[in-house]
């Protein structure tokens, strides 16, 4: 049985970081694999991008971050601020989204352009697998997840303010650029 999710995304952060990202995401999920293809415009360009479906483990609904989650008013919502609508960082969409290696250098990177496009098949029953060890259920609820799209130059200037720091990764690697709700197709 083939189940079709996807997902507009939308900028955020715009404002701050000077260009409007936006793309779209499409899910695929059939008895073995999960196709993701996501096409992203206007990031920043030659910029690394991590990007994965944040959710609540608990199955309730996420929501994608606006400007009012800005709990404390510096005009970026930051990785941490995303939590309270979004849930927690999920599932990669990196070069093995299955392993769920969240830190890594193995994700798409935009060209002069800021474009790039990323697809992959992923093992399902792999991915069903690390999901249970780590969240406690193999089902994935897609449609029930967001996407975020995370990156901006390392010389940027970015507030004090900013947190999310992940590992040896500082806040240009986390800060959200662009968000979508994923829905059944």
């Amino acid at each position: 049985m083939t189940k079709k999710y996807l997902a507009k995304i939308v900028p955020l952060n715009d404002e701050f970081i000077g260009t409007k990202a936006h793309g779209t995401a499409n899910f695929t999920e059939t008895d073995d694999s999960l196709h993701i293809e996501i096409e992203m415009f206007d990031t920043p360009k030659n910029t690394e991008h991590w990007e994965h479906f944040h959710g609540f483990p608990d199955g309730k609904d996420a929501q994608i971050a606006t400007s009012a989650q800005d709990a404390n008013h510096d005009g970026l919502v930051d990785l941490p601020e995303t939590e309270a609508v979004s849930g927690t960082t999920m599932v990669p969409f990196d070069n093995a989204p299955h392993k769920m290696n969240i830190p890594n250098d193995n994700y798409p990177t935009s060209d002069e352009n800021g474009h790039f496009k990323y697809e992959i098949d992923v093992p399902l029953k792999e991915l069903q697998k690390k999901f249970k060890e780590v969240f406690g259920t193999d089902d994935l609820e897609l449609d029930k997840r967001v996407i975020y799209v995370h990156g901006v130059p390392s010389d940027l200037q970015l507030p004090a303010s900013v947190a999310g720091a992940v590992g040896s990764y500082d806040a240009h690697t986390t800060l959200p650029i662009a968000t979508g709700k994923i829905v059944k197709a």
